[in-house]
């Protein structure tokens, strides 16, 4: 079973990347300088919420966008599973 990422989350991403006014392509080319192998394609999955995030890339993107983690999650409501 796959997980899709939040609604909220995906669109923060976005959002973030267009606040800086970066392309996918200018954030992937980022994220390999600071070492984490991506590439457009996995990069435009993660904001599209196909593709899980891993730890490395988001702590790489809080680098490129100037954030905190917190930012991506911001507008999500955890819901209590045993409601």
């Amino acid at each position: 079973m796959k997980i899709r990422l939040s609604r909220e989350y995906t669109l923060n991403t976005r959002a973030l990347r267009l606040a800086n006014h970066m392309t996918q392509n200018q954030v992937v080319a980022q994220m390999q300088l600071l070492g984490v192998d991506i590439s457009r394609g996995m990069y435009s999955q993660i904001e599209c919420g196909i593709c899980n995030i891993k730890v490395e890339e988001l702590l790489a993107l809080c680098k490129i966008f100037h954030c905190d983690p917190n930012d991506f999650f911001e507008g999500i409501e955890l819901k209590n599973p045993y409601e």
